[in-house]
């Protein structure tokens, strides 16, 4: 036997949620990579999604700014 200790509750694999109380759903980008290097070379490469995030929300509120009212 070892003497090491071991967990009572397994690890979680993976990167944790952005926040506990929100739910978030992956989704797939396709982008030149022309993009993706200005992208990388502004914010960082482990700082693109963030990066993506930001921006789309920004847009959408841009966007509903914008929206003619019925």
């Amino acid at each position: 036997m070892t003497d090491k200790a071991v967990a009572d509750k397994p690890r979680r694999m993976g990167r944790p949620p952005l926040k506990q109380n929100i739910k978030t759903k992956a989704t797939m980008v396709r982008l030149t990579e022309d993009v993706r290097l200005r992208i990388e070379t502004l914010v960082g490469e482990r700082r693109m999604a963030a990066f993506i995030r930001e921006a789309i929300e920004a847009e959408l509120k841009r966007r509903e700014r914008q929206k003619p009212e019925k």
